[in-house]
């Protein structure tokens, strides 16, 4: 018999790089303290507290969700690889974590009851907190970044169609009374004539 659970937290990291962090051998090893062997392609080995815990990816969303096969040292022969899927979604204050943990062996509770929080998640949050200018840098391109660009955008959209505006009142003015408008608000620069050359 098995069963399953299901942990969150809140990590202070964009999703992108808890994502990268855990698929990476080096950013795992750093961000839980302990050696690991990762990867970012489906269907290849992983393991992590130094050989504690062995699996393979199974699937992968980038920046969105991992699902492992797992399996500690402490599963028996007859016990089949349990499964953890890790969904990540941007939160203010960086990333909702929500790790699932299926096929667990009956038993073995202390996954649930302290072990992914104690080795997992007070970790990263530990390890991403020290990180965050460097993060901030790397991950210049996160949702919270397009979203400062596309305000830009949509200001300069706003004052673009203002000065057009303005543009037509003048216009209008001017009409009324009787100049002809001028082409554009801003002078332009006066051409000099090059004296002619001798011969």
């Amino acid at each position: 018999m098995s069963y399953s659970f299901t942990l969150t937290d809140i990590i202070p990291a964009p999703p992108a790089a808890v994502y990268d962090a855990w698929l990476h051998s080096r950013g795992h090893t750093e961000m839980t303290g302990s050696k690991a062997t990762q990867s970012p392609r489906i269907g290849a080995r992983v393991g992590a507290w130094g050989g504690y815990i062995s699996g393979k990816n199974l699937e992968l969303v980038p920046g969105r969700r991992i699902v492992q096969s797992w399996r500690t040292t402490q599963f028996t022969d007859a016990d089949p690889d349990s499964k953890i899927s890790v969904t990540l979604r941007a939160v203010p204050g960086g990333t909702r974590i929500t790790l699932r943990h299926s096929r667990v062996p009956d038993g073995q509770t202390s996954y649930e009851k302290g072990g992914w929080q104690d080795h997992y998640f007070k970790p990263m949050k530990a390890y991403f907190a020290k990180q965050a200018g460097r993060l901030e840098r790397k991950y210049a391109g996160t949702k919270k970044s397009r979203a400062k660009v596309g305000a830009a955008a949509r200001a300069k959209a706003v004052t673009g169609r203002a000065k057009a505006a303005n543009r037509a009142k003048a216009a209008r003015r001017a009409r009324a009374s009787g100049r002809k408008p001028a082409r554009s608000l801003s002078p332009r620069p006066r051409r000099t004539r090059r004296p002619a050359r001798r011969r």
